[in-house]
């Protein structure tokens, strides 16, 4: 009994020991965290909308920073352009302290292969790319027994897949009520030829929120990279913001110096659009 009233007592003392703390702690606290030393950042999806030229696209240059830090640092002072399969030169040209490199005559070509060349403080990096069809959206479909509880809006857009190649989709949905779009990458492997849809619910959607689908044609590289990364943002608990275990390599590679890698994707994509209304 003795025993017994001791784990009882000791257990109430740590039970309310932990209680005060909860209550009465209300300092922050600034971990004092190690910062490495900043890394390049290139931004380059090319995108091409379908119907239209596809020849306005821009690159983005930044260099990773703090933890606590609120801004992103900009790059200016790169040499930026894209060589095509026929070696036709897309030149890049930095808006004034902006970060942003544009080329405004880019001609996008289905299946063609593309190098991107960043040149920057006598570093060369490099990533060669081919441009990847999409199918077009062709309706989209609501219903009002979807989530975990059965009882939540679900609008799925509809697709026909290529049963001639093996494809891979990367799936985009902006609304009117989240702040960040959210992502998911497929596979057709199981689905070859047939039609596919994409899938959306939440259980915040009401009748007139509106939903924007974007669907990509990526490369398996790309699939691979985006399912890693969304794998990574699924065991922090869905936040692209956690701290990845570890760092995810792009395909853009450093000619100069292979330990200097810079963070970051080249890709290209047609991609295909559609809004609707909830209803």
């Amino acid at each position: 009994m003795a025993k017994k009233l001791l784990k009882i007592v000791t257990l109430f003392l740590l039970t309310t020991t932990i209680s005060f703390s909860l209550f009465s702690c209300e300092d922050v606290v600034d971990i004092d965290l190690t910062t490495a030393a900043p890394r390049l950042v290139i931004d380059a999806s090319i995108k091409w909308q379908k119907g239209t030229l596809g020849n306005v696209q821009t690159i983005k240059l930044t260099t990773t920073t703090g933890f606590y830090s609120t801004t992103i640092p900009t790059v200016s002072g790169a040499t930026v352009f894209i060589t095509d399969g026929n070696g036709i030169q897309y030149d890049f040209i930095e808006t004034p302290g902006t970060g942003n490199y544009v080329c405004t005559n880019f001609n996008p070509e289905i299946r063609q292969s593309y190098t991107l060349t960043v040149s920057l403080n006598s570093q060369i990096y490099t990533a060669t790319e081919s441009l990847i069809e999409v199918p077009t959206i062709d309706a989209v479909e609501q219903t009002e027994d979807g989530g975990f509880t059965g009882n939540e809006k679900e609008v799925k857009f509809f697709y026909q897949d290529n049963g001639l190649v093996n494809n891979f989709y990367l799936e985009e949905y902006n609304t009117s009520f989240t702040i960040l779009p959210e992502y998911d990458v497929i596979d057709d492997a199981f689905f070859q030829g047939n039609q596919m849809f994409g899938l959306y619910t939440n259980e915040d959607m009401k009748t007139d929120d509106t939903l924007q689908f974007t669907l990509h044609g990526i490369s398996q590289n790309y699939y691979n990279y985006m399912n890693v990364l969304l794998g990574i943002a699924g065991t922090n608990g869905g936040s692209p913001f956690q701290t990845p275990p570890a760092t995810v390599r792009g395909n853009i590679v450093n000619q100069t110096n292979f330990n200097n890698f810079a963070l970051g994707f080249f890709r290209l994509s047609e991609t295909d659009t559609m809004s609707y209304t909830v209803e």
